[in-house]
């Protein structure tokens, strides 16, 4: 891999891990807090609707292009590739693989599968609420760690 292409899918990464880390971060420190003061109904509706809009295609190429980015960048990590930073790329992909993609689809994703199937004005929805509102944002820092620390690994590489 040549030092330039390796340089841009860095910098493409590193900006990929930053967008992630932003929209993380939005959810645990303002999104979750306010949809937690709603009753349970309304809260679980709002979610509900987040959960259905977020799936778009902006959304998937930032999230799932730097987890392409993310392994494309591991491989060239590992194999030696990569000129400079090799220990930076690997750990910023890593970071990004382990910690937001795997996290996602091992946490997040289910209980979001979880609270889209419930009606969301039975005792049922509300016990359920409860609970997502605690698991599923101390979840989501972790992805927001995991996608700072990525951005910072991906930032060091370049240098």
């Amino acid at each position: 891999m040549s030092d330039r292409l390796a340089y841009v899918l860095t910098l493409v990464a590193a900006l990929g891990s930053g967008l992630m880390a932003g929209l993380f971060f939005a959810f645990s420190t303002s999104v979750m807090g306010a949809l937690g003061r709603l009753q349970p109904p309304g809260g679980i509706a709002a979610m509900q609707a987040i959960n259905d809009v977020i799936q778009n295609p902006v959304f998937f190429l930032a999230f799932f292009g730097t987890a392409l980015l993310s392994i494309a960048l591991l491989i060239a990590g590992l194999a030696g590739w990569a000129a400079t930073g090799t220990g930076w790329l690997i750990a910023g992909s890593v970071l990004y693989l382990a910690g937001i993609l795997g996290v996602t689809v091992i946490f997040n994703v289910p209980m979001n599968d979880a609270l889209a199937g419930v009606d969301a004005a039975s005792a049922e929805g509300a016990k359920l609420w409860s609970d997502y509102l605690v698991r599923w944002t101390a979840w989501n820092h972790v992805r927001t760690v995991a996608g700072l620390a990525s951005l910072a690994c991906f930032c060091l590489a370049l240098r």
